[in-house]
Order: C-alpha cells, then sequence, then structure tokens
C-alpha cells in the first residue's frame, strides 16, 4: 500500500492505528521504515506522533481517557513511560474492543472520565483512538479542564504537517495545532 503512496507522491504518511504500537516493542521503527522505503515519503505512527506532540507541548505528566480496555491502557502507560518518559498519573477506559465500538462511543465519555479523575498534577489530556470522534471536542476540553488535548487523528494531522514544513496554526483544533 505504501507503493501506491509513492506513485501518488505524497509528501508524508501516517499509520493511524495507536493500538498496534502497543503490542510490539520495535512496531514503530519496523513499521515507519516499510512505509517510508515504499512511499518515498517520511512516515509516522500515530502512537509516535502522540509522544511527540506531548513533548513539544513541554509536558511529561498526562491523564488517559480512552475507549480501550484496562489491558490496552497498560500497555499505552508502559509505551509513553518508557519510550517518551512521560508519567501517566490518571487513566480510564471505557472497554471498546474493535473499531466499531469505538466510533459508536460518545465524546462524553472522555468528558466524564476527566471530570472523575483528580486531575491536579495533570498537564496535558491524551484521548487515543483514531476512529474515536474527538475533533469537534478538543476545544471544549481544553476550556474546560485548563490543559491542552492531545488526540490520535489530531496528534497525526500534527506530524504530518511538521514532516511537511507547514507551521501556520489551525485555529479551534487545539492548543497543539
Amino acid at each position: 500500500q505504501s507503493r501506491m503512496l509513492g506513485d501518488a507522491k505524497v509528501e508524508a504518511v501516517s499509520l493511524v492505528q495507536t493500538s498496534a504500537s502497543l503490542h510490539e516493542d520495535g512496531y514503530d521503527a519496523r513499521i515507519r521504515a516499510m512505509i517510508e522505503a515504499g512511499a518515498g515519503a517520511p512516515a509516522s505512527t500515530s502512537a509516535e506522533a502522540i509522544g511527540e506532540a506531548v513533548q513539544a507541548l513541554g509536558a511529561r505528566r498526562i491523564a488517559i481517557a480512552s475507549p480501550y480496555s484496562a489491558e490496552m491502557i497498560g500497555r499505552a502507560k508502559a509505551y509513553y513511560e518508557s519510550r517518551y518518559g512521560l508519567d501517566v498519573v490518571a487513566a480510564e477506559g471505557f472497554g471498546a474492543t474493535n473499531a466499531y465500538a469505538i466510533g459508536a462511543l460518545s465524546a462524553d465519555a472522555a468528558t466524564e472520565a476527566f471530570r472523575r479523575m483528580d486531575l491536579r498534577d495533570v498537564e496535558v489530556l491524551l484521548v487515543p483512538g483514531g476512529n474515536f470522534p474527538t475533533y469537534a471536542h478538543i476545544a471544549a476540553w481544553e476550556r474546560a479542564f485548563a490543559r491542552p488535548v492531545v488526540a490520535t487523528n489530531q496528534a497525526a494531522l500534527w506530524a504530518m504537517l511538521r514532516a511537511m514544513g507547514v507551521s501556520a496554526p489551525l485555529p479551534g483544533w487545539g492548543r497543539l495545532l
């Protein structure tokens, strides 16, 4: 598939499948190398983009509201702590087990999860899940919780814009953009 993207002369590629990165050490580097070789363009995974986005915001302590199961949240915690030096100080998942279930979730689940969490030491709110509908809620979450929000698709877009040298802000899409 990445060779077809190379034929299309894309400038950057992102694999937006955050949970895939959480199952295998070295997954990001292996998949990124395959995509870059095929597409002839810089590539990233959404899991990498999320970690780099949190770092770019100058933060270390995060809270996660996720559509994932408790097991997947544990994997996400280990991934972000070991790869990016982040400290997951609070986390809650909604137990979705497939992409359809994730897409059917209401963003209100994340809102309520953040309300239940002790956010005193949290610098960034993280909402992973590429199929979790979050874009329309990022600005409202940032206002309500007075912290930047990093969501999967937002972080993937941010990484692609960086790879293409685009630095113009996108108002209304969160502090990251």
